[in-house]
């Protein structure tokens, strides 16, 4: 898969992250819960990761293979941190908009994505942050003020 390509599939799920945020304000006033709103887009998240692992070839589920590595049970708790990222993104849409409350997130993923490449967390390559990186980092906070003003 070309390097463009690959790039317009990962610009394709940032909108839908931006949709998805959209429509769980929305239901959040529809079910006049955001934590049922959260609940509720968990769930139909689950179920349709569910069919595609039933479907689609590879590896079935082995119990044995969620304890197979020590320190295993940290890998479980991405659910945890997505669980809050749908509940401030429920609670701050009303109040902020949505073009704001994307642009901190995608902040806050980036300056996260950096610190993680430079010490190499979890298995990730070390990548130094070098002064341009940093500059790139500084340049999406002016762009999210710029979108705020």
């Amino acid at each position: 898969m070309s390097h463009l390509l690959s790039s317009l599939l990962v610009v394709g799920a940032g909108i839908s992250v931006s949709l998805q945020q959209v429509l769980n304000a929305s239901l959040r006033l529809q079910l006049g819960s955001p934590w049922w709103a959260g609940f509720v887009s968990y769930f139909v998240g689950c179920m349709v990761m569910l069919v595609t692992a039933l479907l689609l070839s590879g590896p079935t589920l082995s119990l044995a293979g969620l304890w197979a590595t020590p320190g295993a049970w940290v890998s479980w708790s991405g659910g945890l941190f997505g669980a809050i990222f749908i509940a401030i993104a429920i609670l701050m849409m009303p109040k902020l908009g949505a073009a704001y409350v994307l642009g901190l997130i995608v902040v806050g993923q980036m300056l996260g994505s950096l610190l993680f490449d430079h010490l190499g967390l979890l298995g990730l390559p070390q990548q130094p942050l070098t002064l341009l990186r940093a500059l790139g980092g500084v340049l999406l906070i002016a762009g999210v003020l710029l979108v705020r003003a």
